[in-house]
């Protein structure tokens, strides 16, 4: 199956993004161990050494680890899960909040219009 990258923006750079919500949302859990490149390669319909740089700069960023020829597992530092939560959900409210004020309408009606649409869902 594949994964839905789009040409827009470097692969490498969604397959860090994919990857690191999947471990923020409990995909694959602390301490987990990872499939390998080629495995998730193929899963994501990608070439191998574009999966391996993507793996690489997750390694860098600390949110795996490579265990030598053991593969790689998934960071056991709840901190950093939960500071990368974090950022990404302040991310996502500043773009949204940008994107409410320009049709003109102010946070709070926003929050208001968040919590009914809510429960219609």
């Amino acid at each position: 199956m594949s994964w839905n990258l789009n040409a827009a923006t470097p692969i490498y750079y969604q397959i860090e993004d994919k990857i690191k919500n999947d471990i923020i949302n409990g995909k694959y859990l602390p301490g987990q161990k990872l499939p390998g490149v080629r495995d998730l390669a193929m899963e994501a319909s990608v070439n191998p050494n574009t999966m391996q740089r993507a793996l690489s700069d997750l390694e860098r960023d600390g949110f795996i680890i490579t265990l030598g020829t053991n593969g790689r597992v998934v960071t056991s530092d709840l901190d950093l899960i939960k500071q990368e939560k974090e950022t990404q959900f302040h991310s996502i409210t500043k773009a949204y909040i940008v994107k409410i004020q320009a049709l003109g309408f102010t946070v709070q009606e926003a929050a208001d219009k968040i919590l009914h649409s809510e429960e219609e869902i």
